[in-house]
């Protein structure tokens, strides 16, 4: 059955959260860059700590140097002017060592959390996955990543050498002069209250700005997915259109968000500006005064510019960092989404064995509230056993395909497969012993051999091979241009819906499960694939439980037993001869489908 919209399921709801704990929470997740940082940090030290030298030397120049009481002490000039060499030459390697282990350590961390966030996503139910947008979900393992490694390799660079050059720079100053030193920090005082507003300001507009991205993909991705529709339809315009609207919202958004870091930028300036001036007026009367030597003056100007120029790029700084914090909310807020299928940390293994199917008086739901999809469902089947469920269309039968394999876990009662509750099954026994078979019969990018060896690594070409002889589907294998070797291109693309359907059995075959289950691969294929499928599924089920959602009923009329789902209930129950006479349900379905399939109605008996 199709499902009914999902209320969204990813924590975005739970409030706004400041800048500081989300870095927190997130270098929790991050044991790598946390272990690297404070070597990173001491070379960002030495770096800038290397940049007060030149103020110092200035000041030593001019005052013992030039103004030596006996003329210029060419000596200490030109030692001077050695040690400065010497000190540029550490700071430039203390800065290229810190740029390298700044890029080892983001990249190294930034690599577990991609990792870490993708395979979260699949962790997910289908029900979650359904309750966002693929563009979404995509956006947030890939370009918010990719926003948050920008920040700190550009960003974590300028911001531990401007913090570490702050620190040094505010220590020489108040040693030459405090009153010029107090005098400076007042100018920055009303500067500091100014940027913890822009600073919430700036979060809120790129966190819109990072799921403008999301929908700028989502809304890319869904129209080259559908091109063939989009072709078909004649609906180029519309979908354009659509396009450009999420291209409209993400410039404006961005936008709206340059503005912000524009008058960051400026008050940033403006403050430095009157900072300069007022160390120039005050300094000069301190030096009429004697308080102050021309070359402390002149050192102390220096040193202005070197506190000035980290809170000049300030905007720059907090410009990136508010744009990867909030992309970093967002891949967080993927990681803080508890599954609610979730493998069990003990889990048991399926019996040796063939394996019985129990529903035990299972209800399911797909919101809160909401209709249910099934309503308590009550039933066992037997192993081996070959059964056909079918019914109209909303009528429940996916969904209980899904409980069966664990895609999503019922609401009510409890589903056993050999014995056990599913929820007390471990996934990779679970994954090994259950297979299901999806209509879309979805391959991957690769030959058609790599997508029949999913379904059991390490086969050879010539396994797989005997694989589709074995299935009877030997001669389909020959018409391809290069056998099993043939690519099947991006989501099977390069195949048809039924050729694509012939891949997916064949790697339901060599994946060997004690349960298999179906969603009718015959149901949309040309007569005479679904000869082909036919045969190959009568050898794919033998000696099997076989679950198959029947759309065409001949599938119900060749298993071993029926069960009729309606409105989430299962009505009737029985083989097909027994039922086809039977005034009810499955009777008007099969009725219904001989005439709409052309074929002749069943003597009556």
């Amino acid at each position: 059955m199709s499902a009914p919209t999902a209320e969204p399921l990813l924590p975005m709801d739970r409030g706004p959260e400041s800048a500081t704990a989300t870095l927190r929470r997130g270098l929790r997740m991050m044991p790598e860059f946390r272990r690297g940082l404070p070597a990173t940090f001491a070379l960002a030290l030495v770096a800038t700590a290397g940049r007060v030298v030149v103020p110092i030397a200035v000041q030593q120049t001019l005052d013992r140097g030039l103004g030596a009481p006996g003329g210029p002490d060419i000596g200490l000039v030109r030692e001077l002017v050695a040690l400065c060499a010497v000190v540029v030459l550490v700071t430039g390697f203390a800065v290229y060592r810190m740029n390298v282990r700044l890029f080892r350590t983001t990249e190294t961390a930034l690599a577990g959390l991609r990792v870490r966030a993708f395979r979260h996503v699949h962790d997910l139910s289908v029900l979650h996955q359904q309750g966002q947008r693929r563009g979404s979900l995509v956006s947030r393992v890939t370009s918010d990543v990719d926003q948050l490694s920008v920040f700190m390799q550009w960003g974590g660079v300028l911001g531990l050498v401007s913090l570490g050059q702050l620190v040094v720079a505010t220590v020489v100053m108040a040693i030459y002069s405090w009153q010029l030193t107090l005098l400076v920090l007042i100018c920055f005082i009303p500067l500091g209250f100014a940027v913890r507003f822009f600073a919430r300001r700036l979060a809120t507009v790129y966190g819109v700005v990072r799921e403008r991205v999301g929908d700028v993909l989502a809304a890319v991705g869904e129209s080259v997915v559908g091109a063939p529709t989009v072709r078909a339809y004649g609906i180029r315009g519309r979908t354009a259109a659509r396009i450009d609207r999420a291209i409209d919202r993400h410039y404006r958004a961005s936008v709206d968000a340059q503005k912000t870091t524009a008058a960051v930028y400026v008050s940033g300036e403006f403050v430095a500006a009157i900072a300069n001036a007022a160390v120039v007026v005050v300094g000069v009367l301190l030096g009429i005064g004697g308080n102050i030597s021309a070359g402390t003056l002149v050192a102390f100007l220096f040193l202005v510019g070197l506190f000035v120029a980290p809170v000049q790029t300030a905007s720059e700084v907090l410009n990136e960092a508010q744009n990867a914090v909030a992309g970093f909310r967002r891949v967080l807020d993927v990681l803080d989404t508890e599954p609610d299928v979730r493998d069990p940390a003990d889990g048991r293994s399926l019996p040796a064995g063939p394996l019985d199917v129990v529903f035990d008086h299972v209800g399911f739901a797909y919101s809160a509230g909401g209709r249910k999809a099934l309503e308590d469902v009550d039933l066992a089947i037997a192993p081996r056993t070959r059964v056909a469920i079918v019914g109209e269309t909303g009528s429940g039968k996916t969904t209980f395909a899904k409980l069966v394999t664990r895609l999503m876990d019922p609401t009510e009662g409890r589903v056993l497969v050999g014995g056990v509750p599913l929820i007390e099954v471990a996934f990779a026994s679970l994954r090994e012993r259950v297979v299901m078979v999806p209509q879309d019969g979805f391959l991957f990018d690769a030959t058609v051999a790599d997508n029949v060896r999913y379904g059991r690594p390490g086969m050879t070409d010539a396994q797989v091979t005997a694989a589709f002889d074995e299935l009877g589907l030997g001669d389909w294998v020959q018409t391809l241009a290069d056998g099993v070797r043939t690519p099947v291109g991006q989501r099977g693309e390069s195949l048809s819906a039924g050729e694509r359907q012939l891949v997916a059995v064949a790697r339901a075959y060599v994946a060997d499960p004690d349960l298999l289950v179906l969603d009718e691969a015959t149901s949309a294929v040309d007569p005479a694939t679904e000869m082909r499928l036919t045969r190959a599924l009568d050898t794919l089920t033998t000696g099997r439980t076989t679950l198959t959602i029947a759309h065409r009923l001949s599938t119900a009329e060749r298993a071993d037993e029926v069960l009729v789902v309606d409105a989430g209930r299962v009505v009737q129950r029985g083989r097909h001869d027994e039922l086809v006479d039977v005034p009810g349900v499955y009777a008007r379905l099969h009725s219904s489908w001989r005439r709409s399939s052309g074929r002749p109605a069943e003597p009556a008996v």
